[in-house]
């Protein structure tokens, strides 16, 4: 049986990739009008001379470098000659805003960064301090701060064979720091999480374990989630090319279903978001078909439910079931491209009813769980037996228990070495040698399910516990809520934030308040709710890996929630 290869830290592991069918596209990405393809002896050149270069440029072992870039070869590349010469990645989202970078250079305390545009560009050189600029796309636009900038076309020209510095590499420990990489945080300012080459190496050795039956090899693999997320960071740069699948980066989330269609991937990573916005839309298309096609959508729908329970059809869906398939199924099943193997749900809690939509249609969502400061994956739900109300099983080699409150506390290779520059911080989450999670769970046959963040509990004047996740869920699970965020601490009853999914009025929502509040006991139900305008990244309401940031939501709409708990 295959087993997963001992790798002593990252960057030997991406360099043995290279080496393996060297002639093999690996990295595909669109520009000028066309796709194009790099090879993984390209890959392995173009990573050894980038080390070699930036190192010659003034980078040195230990120092901290921001990486700054849409989803995109380069990434994967610069990131791996980092690793090789022992500098410190420090992945930015694309989102950030100038306040953004500062903190993150200043916290960090990284004096180099490696940007695509100019745009980007000239964000780094307005949050000051750096003293080298490596620039893919385009240099900044006026002053650069002081920095030297360096053109990423002369970093990876050389062509010598990448031997030097994969033996350099070799010398590198598992308990070496890898990178820091800052959670986006629904609250306070980032904190880097340092994660040493273990904590991954952990979790790429727990999920190959999971998916050893699927016999994952040359799979095709759509990258869209941002690569300064921890779970793209891990799974998209690191574990899926270690099983040799080819990355392929898409052009946007603005492309995403046209990219699905053309790349027609086997392997994708969604966020919660991305799937309730999809059947949001097929569910909206199905009500504007004829009424015989709906009937057959529902039926498909019936009986792929009845499976997902474990339910015995009846002697009708079971005949009809074929041509169920072949109408409805797999039709939906081409709006990801017809190939799909399996698609990882992670990042924030997929509400079981969309998750059940999919699976009954015949997509093979695994949800999983984890945190940045546990490299990041907890638990997943094997592909064998998917339980979809539950975050799955955990992961092999991860120790987990539930403390007397309910906390997840984990521990293992995969836990992090602590906040950067935080020891107060890392005190209080690693005890014992316990990551303390801070989310509440319970174990159910040995899978693991979220029931909600310890610190999110609301307190109602009478002393009654209500779980917001809960709520939230249960509202953004109605086709018209596109997103919810309940309040009411202190208060007699609950208060709802809401912003109406596309297409639908104030009305529409308020009917679909009502209808959740049918499945609420009388402590959970929303009294009052109000229609507010959508959380975006923009207006900072939401993270850049889609987490709605609770606490900032609710400052930001103090006065309406004041007149609702009036």
């Amino acid at each position: 049986m295959r087993t997963y290869p001992n790798w002593p830290n990252l960057a030997v592991m991406m360099f043995a990739v290279a080496r393996s069918r060297p002639s093999r596209a690996f990295l595909r990405y669109w520009r000028n009008g066309a796709w194009h393809a790099i090879t993984r002896e390209s890959f392995g050149r173009m990573a050894a001379s980038c080390a070699r270069r930036i190192r010659a440029a003034g980078v040195s072992a230990g120092d901290r470098v921001l990486i700054c870039m849409e989803n995109r070869p380069e990434f994967l590349i610069a990131e791996t000659a980092l690793l090789a010469i022992r500098a410190i990645p420090v992945p930015a989202y694309t989102t950030n805003t100038v306040d953004d970078h500062a903190h993150l250079l200043q916290d960090s305390g990284a004096r180099a960064a490696i940007v695509s545009t100019r745009l980007l560009a000239d964000r780094l050189v307005k949050a000051g301090g750096l003293e080298l600029l490596v620039t893919i796309d385009g240099k900044p636009g006026g002053d650069t701060g002081g920095a030297r900038v360096v053109d990423w076309a002369d970093l990876v020209q050389d062509q010598l064979p990448p031997d030097d510095i994969a033996a350099e590499a070799a010398l590198i420990p598992a308990t070496a720091l890898a990178c820091l990489i800052y959670t986006s945080g629904t609250g306070g300012s980032p904190r880097g999480v340092m994660l040493p080459h273990r904590c991954m190496l952990a979790n790429c050795a727990g999920a190959f374990d999971v998916v050893r039956g699927l016999n994952l090899k040359d799979e095709i693999y759509l990258s869209y989630l941002p690569t300064a997320h921890a779970f793209e960071h891990t799974v998209g740069q690191f574990f899926l090319p270690s099983l040799g699948s080819e990355i392929v980066y898409a052009r946007g989330v603005e492309n995403l279903a046209a990219d699905l269609l053309t790349v027609r991937p086997t392997l994708l990573a969604v966020v919660p978001r991305v799937l309730e916005v999809i059947r949001t839309r097929i569910l909206a298309g199905v009500g504007r078909e004829k009424p015989w096609r709906q009937k057959l959508f529902q039926a498909a729908l019936t009986a792929g439910l009845k499976r997902v329970d474990h339910k015995r059809l009846s002697l009708l869906e079971y005949l009809l079931d074929p041509l169920l398939e072949r109408l409805v199924r797999a039709k939906v099943r081409g709006r990801f491209g017809g190939r799909l193997k399996i698609a990882l749900s992670g990042g924030a809690r997929l509400d079981p009813e969309v998750g059940k939509f999919f699976l009954a249609l015949g997509l093979p969502i695994m949800q999983g769980y984890g945190q940045t400061e546990a490299g990041p994956v907890i638990s997943v739900n094997p592909p064998e037996d998917i339980r979809i109300d539950t975050v799955g099983a955990i992961l092999p080699g991860v120790d987990l228990r539930l403390a007397e409150d309910g906390e997840i506390l984990v521990r293992g290779e995969l836990v992090m070495d602590g906040y950067w520059n935080r020891p107060d911080c890392t005190a209080e989450t690693i005890r014992n040698g316990w990551l303390h999670t801070g989310d509440i769970g319970e174990l159910d046959h040995g899978y693991l399910r979220i029931t909600d963040r310890k610190k999110d509990m609301i307190v109602l004047s009478g002393g009654e516990n209500v779980s917001p996740a809960k709520i939230e869920g249960l509202l953004m699970a109605e086709t018209e809520i596109g997103q919810a965020v309940v309040s009411g601490d202190g208060r007699s009853g609950l208060s709802a934030l809401v912003v109406p999914a596309q297409g639908y009025d104030d009305a529409a929502v308020a009917v679909a308040v009502d209808r959740a509040n049918k499945r609420l006991s009388a402590t959970e139900r929303v009294r009052r709710h109000a229609v507010v305008p959508p959380f975006t990244i923009e207006n900072g309401l939401l993270t850049p890996s889609q987490k709605i940031r609770r606490v900032l939501v609710i400052r930001a709409n103090a006065q309406v929630l004041a007149g609702l708990h009036r």
